[in-house]
């Protein structure tokens, strides 16, 4: 654990020591400002809650995730510190797990500075709050699954535009499968259950599940396990690259 916060302090201290943490936040904060405002168009509903704030995190983090996780080792190969990192008493794994956290720590910042919409909600009206707080977990873990990806593409490549593409391209396919533009595809020769397991791997379908209050444990196993594997695939990209 020692190792993991050591790397963890590294990363994360690091984001702040150059612009990338304040553009990343300002951008999310302002893309965030333009689609539940004017796309989602808040105050024309008149209901008090944070479905148009919320329905767009899917489609904001497909774009923004990649772009803060492609430098996570990229720049590392690219620049050769990943040898001097791995030359220091941590494992891969510890090392992988470090920079991991300490991106999902800066991204759950950002989230977390967008409370001022959910303030304009309680002020407009009377929301359940306990949504909210599902909703802002699941956004979280959600978060959390594309940046897996994104950091285990980012391990593959030493150029960051590649990563980037990559990783948005793998991204989307775990975001469009839930969507009926995609099951339609095989809802007129697959059976009904291959249909509802094809759905249930589609980042949106689980987000919306959280997003209306209801932390079922088949979401939570869904985004964990995500995590899990894409980090253990890191493990070995990272692991076989530094043996070699």
């Amino acid at each position: 654990m020692i190792q993991i916060l050591s790397i963890f302090r590294r990363e994360f201290s690091g984001y702040f020591s150059t612009p990338i943490a304040y553009v990343f936040i300002v951008i999310f904060l302002f893309l965030n400002c333009i689609f539940t405002f004017f796309l989602g168009d808040i105050y024309a509903r008149g209901q008090a809650d944070l479905e148009p704030f919320f329905t767009w995190h899917p489609w904001l983090y497909l774009f923004l995730v990649p772009a803060l996780a492609m430098r996570l080792w990229s720049e590392e190969r690219r620049v050769g510190t990943v040898e001097l990192l791995m030359t220091l008493p941590v494992t891969v794994w510890q090392a992988v797990l470090g920079k991991y956290l300490a991106a999902w720590a800066f991204t759950g910042i950002a989230l977390m500075l967008t409370f001022p919409v959910w303030i304009t909600v309680n002020y407009l009206g009377d929301p359940d709050n306990g949504v909210v707080i599902a909703a802002y977990i699941g956004s979280f873990l959600m978060a959390g699954a594309y940046l897996a990806i994104g950091a285990c593409i980012s391990a593959l490549t030493k150029n960051q535009v590649i990563a980037f593409v990559v990783a948005v391209v793998v991204c989307f396919l775990f975001t469009i499968t839930g969507l009926p533009m995609v099951t339609n595809l095989f809802s007129s020769w697959a059976p009904q259950a291959v249909i509802e397991t094809i759905s249930s791997l589609s980042f949106v379908t689980n987000f919306q599940n959280i997003s209306r209050g209801v932390i079922d444990a088949r979401n939570l196993v869904y985004f964990a396990s995500l995590i899990v594997f894409w980090l253990f695939v890191n493990t070995l990209v990272v692991g076989n690259r530094d043996g070699a």
